[in-house]
């Protein structure tokens, strides 16, 4: 396929005055090419008001990145759901716990970690904790999990939703600034975990199971509903692509793992293995990982291995989605500062000549001054569940046909 030539012009830094400008005429090459066409990327995504959708692996909330440029991002309302880890979740109380004002801190990667840990004190990289953070962290799990209206099945989304909800009295109660889940809570914005044993706030869960299957306790009924919640990251996938404004999705992947493929297993779900017609994969793919592509992980393939399995759409991929291999820590506050720039310079002009003149003067405008308020997915639920099982009634002869496969008798003895 030919591609018209992009004549290399740069500006020199001393001559830009935005990040915005920075970006797109300072790094004209190499790892400061593929920097520039991710921001670019998202850029156009945010423009045309698309959606997007964020898988986030490693230790973000106890190394305060969250805080940093994860929730700014979040609260300009531009995120639909998150994929991430149990691990996250946790690690996002610890800073709301009663009699632990700002618990973490910053020790050196390459120290005595034996001193540590005659010290009690836990290492994650370059940030550390005491231990007694961690245990008051599973009393306070503990205690949430064997209240009464845990006591059923629910999905994780649930389950996380309501988790952001006490987060946020505690954060309320020792006057803390909010964290990821009282975040997502308060905006209601879905959150999944792909693998929800791998992480302490399932541990918990096993403790309280473990003491009534020992005859400690005499009951604890809550448990987790993976189908219903693998149900209902579909049904936010086909409303995306069905029922949002832009008609399609996007997707930012910062790091690799179960949260990457959580995220982009929707479409696979609905086209393939639900048999629902016209169903597409992301029309953004962005994503910034440490793993080398010839390892041949789920980590670090890039959107054109994920084109084949039908995850990221055939037609603009090329046009619309980069992989750089990065430490995401390193970039993001800087492309989440260039954003958050650009929504604001819009928001300026609009307070000065209205809206629609400068929509008329950039529509990029119009997506990036979408309703602060977000899509509150969470709160729509039901509803769009409902709305898949549906198709799936419409699509009962296709179904019922995939339960049937040709093999020969077995023999009688």
């Amino acid at each position: 396929m030919d591609h018209p030539r992009r004549t290399v012009r740069v500006k020199r830094v001393d001559e830009v005055q935005t990040l915005d400008e920075m970006f797109r005429h300072c790094l004209p090459a190499f790892g400061g090419g593929y920097l520039r066409r991710i921001y670019t990327i998202l850029d156009r995504a945010i423009g045309m008001g698309c959606p997007l959708t964020l898988a986030v692996s490693g230790p973000i909330t106890v190394s305060g990145q969250h805080q940093a440029w994860l929730i700014p991002l979040i609260e300009a309302g531009w995120i639909a759901y998150l994929s991430t880890t149990d691990a996250v979740c946790y690690h996002d109380g610890h800073r709301s716990l009663n009699g632990h004002r700002e618990p973490i801190h910053e020790v050196p990667i390459f120290g005595d970690d034996g001193a540590l840990r005659d010290e009690k004190t836990i290492r994650v990289t370059d940030m550390a904790f005491d231990e007694e953070v961690l245990l008051d962290q599973d009393k306070f799990l503990t205690a949430m999990l064997s209240r009464p209206d845990f006591q059923r099945r629910m999905t994780g989304t649930e389950l996380r939703y309501r988790l952001g909800e006490f987060y946020a009295q505690q954060e309320a109660r020792n006057d803390i600034t909010p964290g990821l889940l009282s975040t997502c809570y308060h905006m209601a914005i879905p959150i999944f975990v792909g693998a929800p044993a791998d992480g302490s706030v399932f541990l918990n869960s096993m403790k309280l199971w473990a003491m009534r299957e020992s005859g400690l306790i005499p009951e604890y009924g809550f448990d987790l509903d993976l189908h219903a919640e693998v149900f209902e990251a579909c049904a936010y996938h086909r409303w995306g692509l069905f029922e949002s404004d832009a008609k399609a999705l996007g997707t930012l992947i910062l790091g690799g793992g179960v949260p990457k493929n959580y995220n982009l297993q929707p479409e696979p779900a609905l086209g393939q293995v639900l048999g629902l017609p016209e169903v597409r994969g992301y029309e953004f793919d962005v994503q910034i990982v440490t793993a080398p592509v010839t390892d041949g992980s789920l980590s670090s393939c890039p959107p054109a291995e994920a084109v084949t399995w039908g995850k990221v759409d055939k037609d603009t991929y090329q046009q619309s989605t980069e992989s750089m291999q990065a430490d995401y820590s390193t970039v993001m506050p800087f492309l989440v500062k260039a954003l958050l720039d650009n929504r604001k310079r819009y928001e300026e002009r609009a307070a000065e000549a209205g809206l629609e003149q400068t929509v008329r003067e950039d529509a990029r405008a119009a997506g990036y001054l979408r309703s602060r308020e977000g899509y509150r997915l969470f709160e729509k639920r039901e509803a769009l569940v409902e709305r898949l099982k549906s198709d799936l009634v419409s699509n009962r002869e296709w179904l019922m046909d995939s339960l049937t496969y040709p093999s020969t008798k077995q023999e009688k003895k």
